[in-house]
């Protein structure tokens, strides 16, 4: 579960390593997001000399949490870090690699781009 103010880990090769969320996008007084929500974030740390400076803001979308989400069938995934991937407009990842696991959930969400990126998907 997500909310304003969270740190997450960006798990892309985008150049962005620590991201912080400002906004939570998908409706008007929404205050949480979880695995597979886009939200709005401000870039806390980068590589350097990447493309991605620090202070941008940008639109990510969630690909860990350490809040359990529950699945149709009862059981429930939770990871050790919160983290998301940096998007584009049209929702294609700005990186070209994805590392470590990414939930299920995104296939329905229809992020098949992120899904074939990621090298396990749980």
């Amino acid at each position: 579960m997500i909310q304003m103010q969270t740190d997450l880990d960006v798990c892309d090769n985008s150049g962005a390593k620590v991201a912080r969320c400002i906004k939570v996008l998908g409706g008007t007084g929404r205050r949480t997001a979880e695995v597979g929500d886009v939200i709005v974030v401000s870039i806390q740390k980068t590589l350097a000399g990447s493309n991605i400076k620090k202070g941008q803001v940008l639109r990510g979308v969630i690909v860990r949490t350490r809040y359990p989400c529950r699945r149709d069938d009862g059981s429930y995934v939770r990871f050790d870090r919160n983290a998301m991937v940096l998007i584009d407009g049209e929702g294609n990842p700005r990186g070209t690699r994805i590392f470590g696991a990414v939930a299920r959930e995104l296939r329905e969400r229809k992020y098949m781009k992120i899904i074939s990126l990621a090298n396990e998907v749980v």
